[in-house]
């Protein structure tokens, strides 16, 4: 029996929305993590096991791991600091799963590894140690690694993305790391510096089904495609109603399938254009738009969708999720034709991924 189980970071603890094949109901569990702000939750298909990752200077910064779909919870921070003298770690951003290792991004910026399911960690200096680091700036939530998307087919190559420093591409599973931000903007340098190797405000990528090292991102200055695994990227935000949003899914089979939420802007209050909201999807890799709004609400709708918290399924229609910054949860069962809503009143929500499991 096929079991999906929504993963959704909050403010105020990890949640769990779980169902069957049907996507018909769906049942709420949690708060988890006694209610610590948990900026990403995932789960390990081959073992169905579910990671949970945020914190706070003032509770913790340990990774969460659950082996039992949430009915039971460790969590464990050994190894995850940074050498004696830098800047402590803040609170952990990011999560991702690849080939038996955990990966996990930090603010202030950097990666660590874990090779036995959470319970120990190594930095991988690396990264903070690059060349490029003394100009590396905050964004708006600081300095975080907010993106961690490994390869499908070679877990070894793994790309992240900073806030401000852009997309770095790693070829040898964190051990070396090289910049890949070509024909991404930076509106905010001054007009001969709009394109720099490094200093760009990626919000998000996702890699598009498949193995031929397709990208998207969602950036803070426009929305792109790679086709090349990050080393040159094309603009495809013609066709929005903005070039300024936060999360980006695509299809978990068709790579010409993406989809997107904008925002009214940066320095326009960052809800969704006009009060209406709509999840914006292309069928060819962003050459063309068509916004999808049965079932979202449109009018009076002030809400934004936070960088990780957009994803779909791996069912046939594939199902799509977002959560609001005001607690609400919408799904897709139909890839984005009609919308309803499945909880509200939830704590601000940071972020939502799904695992699907055969019971």
């Amino acid at each position: 029996m096929t079991r999906i189980t929504l993963l959704i970071g909050t403010t105020k603890g990890a949640f769990l929305m779980e169902s069957d094949a049907s996507r018909e109901t769906f049942d709420l569990r949690g708060p988890f993590c006694e209610a610590w702000p948990i900026n990403h939750v995932v789960g390990d298909p081959a073992t169905g096991v579910i990671y949970a990752a945020g914190g706070h200077p003032w509770v913790g910064t340990d990774v969460w791991r659950s082996p039992d779909l949430g009915k039971s919870w460790t969590r464990s921070g050994k190894g995850l600091a940074y050498p004696e003298g830098s800047e402590p770690i803040q609170s952990v951003w990011s999560l991702a799963v690849a080939n038996g290792h955990l990966y996990a991004g930090a603010k202030p910026a950097g990666i660590f590894r874990s090779h036995d399911g959470g319970e120990n960690w190594e930095h991988l200096p690396a990264l903070a140690n690059h060349p490029t680091r003394p100009s590396w700036n905050p964004g708006g939530a600081g300095l975080t690694l907010h993106s961690i998307v490994v390869h499908p087919e070679a877990p070894r190559e793994l790309w992240v993305g900073i806030s401000a420093a852009g997309v770095f591409y790693s070829p040898d599973g964190g051990e070396s790391w090289e910049p890949r931000n070509g024909g991404t903007r930076a509106d905010y340098m001054p007009e001969d510096q709009r394109y720099p190797e490094v200093g760009q405000c990626v919000h998000n990528i996702a890699p598009a089904a498949g193995a031929g090292g397709r990208l998207y991102q969602q950036n803070h200055c426009g929305m792109y495609r790679s086709d090349d695994g990050g080393r040159n990227w094309e603009s495809i935000e013609a066709g929005l109603p903005s070039d300024f949003g936060f999360p980006v899914a695509a299809h978990p089979r068709d790579p010409e399938t993406v989809f997107l939420l904008p925002l009214n802007g940066a320095e326009k209050g960052r809800f969704v254009p006009d009060g209406a909201a709509a999840v914006w999807r292309s069928r060819d890799g962003g050459q063309t738009w068509q916004d999808l709004r049965e079932g979202l609400p449109q009018s009076h709708a002030y809400f934004a969708v936070l960088r990780q918290a957009m994803a779909t399924d791996r069912m046939d229609p594939a199902g799509v999720y977002f959560g609001t910054n005001t607690g609400s949860l919408y799904a897709s069962f139909d890839e984005g034709d009609s919308w309803r809503r499945l909880a509200e009143h939830l704590p601000t929500i940071f972020s939502v991924e799904t695992l699907t499991l055969q019971a």
